[in-house]
């Protein structure tokens, strides 16, 4: 079987054409994986960062946590899934024990494992997952948008943490990657009066414009401008930082209102400092965090936004690739790319 795995703590990834077949354990079913998507954290993987680092991988392991694919084989216990079954996946296994899994939090599970990290993932032809972190596909989903959920999901979640200050309001979006592209779309999607975008890719900027967002450079004065466009209400009312850049933070305090709300999505490769004086007490800013999505809330949600026929997700596709070019795929996460696929059946 073909696969991309991670192999030891060090920079790189190795693709092999003779992975082992997975098996249907107990609990489990096998997916043949009809799309696999690359994410900001796959490439962070291969590198090898220190926030790579953090998740403590268990190696080796199958790479891969954004996929969608169709039941091959159902393992003894499960009972909600069949052969033939099309499903997207939710990457974070939680425990289903602690006290933040029994007070429907189970987002924010400290046990949690995920997928192509701690347990092998959708970089592959084949792969064997828990029965319960299968999503089935409506009716009419391709494979392709099914593997987009996963990464669609945070930006979902994300103004879920934001109390929905989208809808009627202007947002500010830091990163116009994947998920700050959907975020500008689902924002739209969902009232705001104005969004802004602010990316130092070209290409980036240009897809954020396509959605109806004003699109930034960091290097404009970006909170002049935001408060140029506020106008009377003092700034933006709420800004997703989805860049995970380091430094970012300071310029969204300075260009929301008093009492907005700033989510944070993407992870810095380092720590941050906050001046809470000037921004948490004095302006009242609501800083929040997520990883993730919300059990399983979003994914509810994100099914419904799909069934209503308002929202689809194949734009965000801009390329296509084989397995056994992974190298390539990485490096086009810091280019000119949306997300990019791989497909098992291109060869």
């Amino acid at each position: 079987m073909r696969a991309i795995l991670k192999t030891s703590a060090e920079r790189g990834a190795t693709f092999t054409a003779n992975a082992e077949h997975p098996k249907a354990l107990p609990g489990m079913v096998v997916l043949e994986i009809g799309a696999a998507s690359l994410c900001g954290t796959d490439r962070e993987l291969y590198e090898w960062t220190p926030s790579a680092q953090a998740f403590n991988l268990d190696l080796p392991v199958v790479l891969g946590h954004e996929g969608a694919g169709t039941v091959v084989e159902v393992g003894s216990g499960v009972s909600n899934l069949k052969v033939g079954d099309r499903v997207a996946l939710e990457s974070h296994l939680a425990c289903g024990q602690c006290f933040a899994c029994r007070t429907s939090s189970a987002h924010t599970c400290e046990k949690t494992k995920i997928l192509g990290m701690h347990f092998n993932g959708v970089f592959a032809e084949y792969t064997a997952v828990p029965a319960g972190i299968c999503v089935p596909l409506p009716t009419g989903l391709s494979l392709e948008s099914g593997a987009l959920l996963e990464a669609t999901g945070v930006a979902v979640h994300a103004i879920q943490r934001s109390n929905y200050a989208v809808a009627g309001g202007s947002v500010l979006v830091s990163g116009a990657g994947p998920v700050g592209l959907a975020a500008i779309y689902l924002s739209q999607h969902l009232g705001a009066s104005q969004v802004v975008a602010v990316d130092p890719n070209p290409f980036r900027r240009a897809q954020a414009e396509k959605l109806g967002a004003v699109a930034l450079d960091p290097s404009d004065n970006v909170v002049e401008r935001c408060r140029e466009l506020a106008g009377r209400r003092g700034g933006f009312d709420v800004a997703f930082e989805c860049s995970g850049a380091p430094g970012t933070l300071d310029t969204l305090f300075e260009a929301v209102r008093r009492e907005a709300t700033v989510v944070t999505v993407g992870h810095p490769s380092r720590s941050s400092q906050i001046d809470v004086a000037a921004y948490i007490n004095k302006k009242g800013i609501t800083l929040r965090g997520i990883f993730g999505r919300r059990l399983w809330e979003t994914w509810e949600q994100s099914l419904q936004l799909l069934d209503s026929g308002r929202v689809e997700l194949d734009w965000l596709v801009t390329h296509r690739m084989r397995l056994d070019q992974v190298d390539e795929a990485i490096e086009l996460l810091t280019g000119d790319a949306c997300k990019v696929l791989l497909v098992p059946s291109l060869g």
